[in-house]
């Protein structure tokens, strides 16, 4: 018996929509694409496009979901009025700039009975399961994440990134810290917190993370990221486990290591598998809202000591 399509809407047409979003939805058999909104009446294929949700909502009160992918800071307001219209929403991670945001947004959904995904695309690849059924059964001696990247190249010019609630270099960070918080098998927890702030900017672009665990062993555990790399981007995880094996998450986790050698090597499809696990969880009306990668950055932000960082400019 053939599954159900379900109707969806993109709102917010920027450069992970263009790229990732919009493509899955054409070749997804799960959804068809209803429409787009854009305040910049950014249309894809014949869908028509509206300048705002709420034209959007009146037009098509029969549409099935919505797919957010506009910064984090408008996003509390666009899912409550996505819920509250009736619609299932899809998140673009990170998924507010504050915990209390978030919160509410998962109690919101809940009483309305509508299904809210937060998407973290990293954790959708077979290495980082891999990863975790290794620690699971081995444990975790050491963890070093090493985050780098160029902001001129991932976000050209959008100041969105540097103002307060834009994340900062975490905006790539929370990345790895998806992962980190998927792959191992205790609680984790930032221990201390070193945040450089370009002297122009509101948000960093240099952060070094301590952690420490839950369990009985405290292994040692940190993260550097930054946004000033070359050409090339540096998105590793380097792991020794409880049985003394090294394992590397590596290009993002699309690649693990054991011991030097290759275990998984697999393309990366992480949005057709965030759009098919959205399929999944709508035709059983469940939610699935992972708040553990925001919590731990809004942790670094509040034990965070400052440092000062020449400016920035594009």
């Amino acid at each position: 018996m053939s599954k159900k399509t379900y109707s969806i809407a993109v709102i917010g047409v920027g450069k992970i929509a263009v790229d990732q979003h919009l493509p899955v939805i054409d070749k997804s058999g799960r959804f068809e694409l209803a429409a787009t909104v854009s305040a910049r009446g950014v249309a894809h294929g014949d869908a028509p496009v509206f300048r705002t949700a709420a034209e959007l909502y009146a037009a098509l009160p029969d549409l099935d979901a919505v797919a957010l992918c506009m910064p984090p800071g408008p996003r509390h307001a666009y899912v409550r009025e996505a819920v509250d219209a009736g619609k299932h929403v899809l998140l673009e991670k990170p998924p507010t700039p504050s915990v209390s945001e978030y919160l509410d947004l998962v109690a919101h959904g809940r009483s309305a009975g509508r299904v809210l995904f937060q998407t973290w695309h990293s954790q959708f690849n077979a290495a980082v399961d891999r990863a975790k059924e290794i620690l699971a059964a081995e444990g975790v001696r050491s963890v070093n994440i090493e985050w780098r990247e160029n902001v001129r190249k991932w976000h050209p010019g959008q100041d969105w990134v540097w103002e307060p609630g834009g994340f900062g270099v975490c905006d790539p960070g929370i990345n790895a810290l998806s992962i980190f918080t998927k792959i191992m098998p205790h609680p984790v927890f930032v221990k201390e917190a070193s945040l450089g702030f370009p002297e122009n900017r509101q948000t960093p672009i240099d952060v070094r993370l301590s952690f420490k665990s839950s369990g009985n062993e405290q292994p040692e555990m940190n993260a550097h990221f930054n946004w000033l790399e070359g050409d090339v981007e540096v998105w590793q995880i380097e792991i020794v486990t409880g049985a003394g094996r090294q394992l590397k998450l590596d290009k993002g986790g699309t690649l693990l290591l054991v011991e030097g050698k290759r275990e998984v090597a697999e393309p990366s499809e992480e949005y057709e598998q965030i759009y098919a696990r959205f399929a999944d969880l709508l035709d059983t009306g469940q939610s699935d809202m992972d708040g553990a990668p925001l919590l731990l950055v809004s942790d670094a932000f509040l034990l965070g000591e400052r440092r000062v960082e020449p400016a920035f400019d594009w």
